[in-house]
């Protein structure tokens, strides 16, 4: 195992009914923006559950933030949170609102020109002034409530691109199983979806000696396999609620990653199909992952055989058969939950993707991804064109 830091300062809120709580952890005198989405805060009573706890604070409202948030739209909260004096970040929703709330913590006190450059330069490490960021989750997935990460996209440019900052955790994350029964198939599969691809890519790489690392990831895929299909069957299982919940929390805390190599390339070419596609992002992953595998077999056969037997329970035949086995496993897991995995299953525009993402990754200078810098520019090519 390599050595690492580990530093997590959120704190974590969770039970059942603990959004009533909510005003107990809002720091007293803050003038706060309310930031959510499309309104089904609205429908499903959390929305009135915020309003009560903010009764007592200063605030004002900026909604309409989109799945996969856009520059464009984050820029006029930006704009009033700079109008109205903003000190504090109460984001309610799922990854998409928590992202753009990191992104509105950072570009409020931003000096130095437009905050894009940001995401464009790789600066977030570099950033220290942020607005601090409370969170109610509403639809667990990203795991963006107790990282310090945020994924943005720019419509005018067809670019989605991340960062990280230290000074963007979240002071707190309030998470309430009770969120969960109101949310459509469609969601819950992507937040198992996702869950399931950020503990594989701190996970499926080689062995680092790192015994109780590994278990640890294995222990969140086991769990998801197992609790997924019931919330997925069920959402009004609380009980499996509350433990999908918590999976999709640890899967992207940064626990798991330490000491370990991790391979992010497929979110860095899942990113592209949803900037050129609008895929839901989970649903680009399970499009890409299964064929990275295949692609990068012979650098990957060792973890997936492990993979196979402690994860799956495959066991006969020699490592070469079992980790093909596990990939297969996989495929029909997401299949399982309705998400398919061909790029053809989203759209017949197809023709030309693959050269488009090479394209944008030459520009970048992102020519050797993956744990070893093996995902090459040919390899991405080769990747994307499986898994048309």
């Amino acid at each position: 195992m390599d050595k690492f830091t580990f530093y997590n300062p959120t704190k974590i809120i969770f039970g059942i009914d603990t959004i009533a709580t909510l005003s107990e952890h809002l720091p007293i005198g803050a003038n706060i923006m309310l930031l959510y989405g499309g309104g089904s805060i609205k429908r499903n009573g959390i929305y009135e559950q915020v309003k009560k706890s903010l009764a007592n604070f200063t605030h004002v409202e900026f909604a309409g933030v989109e799945p996969n948030p856009r520059y464009e739209t984050l820029m006029k909260a930006v704009e009033l949170g700079r109008a109205e004096n903003v000190n504090f970040i109460l984001a309610v929703g799922g990854g998409s609102v928590l992202d753009a709330a990191k992104f509105i913590a950072i570009a409020i006190p931003y000096q130095n020109g437009d905050p894009w450059e940001i995401l464009v330069k790789r600066l977030g490490s570099t950033i220290t002034a942020a607005v601090p960021i409370g969170t109610v989750l509403t639809l667990p997935a990203t795991g963006s409530e107790m990282n310090a990460n945020s994924v943005i996209s720019r419509e005018s440019t067809r670019e989605k691109l991340a960062f990280s900052s230290l000074a963007c955790f979240p002071v707190f994350s309030i998470l309430d199983p009770r969120v969960v029964s109101s949310l459509p198939q469609r969601q819950i599969a992507n937040g198992i979806v996702d869950a399931f691809t950020h503990v594989m890519e701190q996970y499926l790489t080689y062995p680092a000696d790192a015994p109780l690392q590994d278990r640890f990831a294995e222990s969140i895929l086991q769990t998801l396999i197992e609790v997924g299909p019931k919330v997925y069957a069920n959402p009004n299982d609380l009980t499996a609620a509350g433990n999908f919940m918590w999976c999709t929390t640890m899967a992207l805390n940064g626990l798991i990653g330490k000491g370990v190599p991790n391979d992010w390339a497929t979110h860095n070419i899942g990113h592209e199909l949803t900037a050129l596609f609008g895929i839901d992002h989970a649903r680009t992953l399970a499009i890409i992952a299964p064929n990275l595998y295949r692609v990068l077999f012979a650098f990957k056969k060792e973890k997936l055989a492990q993979y196979a037997t402690r994860v799956w329970n495959i066991t006969e035949g020699s490592n070469e058969e079992r980790a093909q086995a596990a990939i297969s496993r996989t495929v029909e897991f997401f299949h399982s939950l309705g998400i398919q995995t061909k790029l053809s299953d989203y759209t017949s525009d197809y023709a030309g993707t693959a050269e488009e993402i090479v394209s944008r990754f030459t520009r970048r200078n992102w020519l050797k991804l993956g744990e070893n810098g093996n995902v090459t520019i040919e390899r991405v090519k080769e990747i994307v064109e499986m898994s048309y």
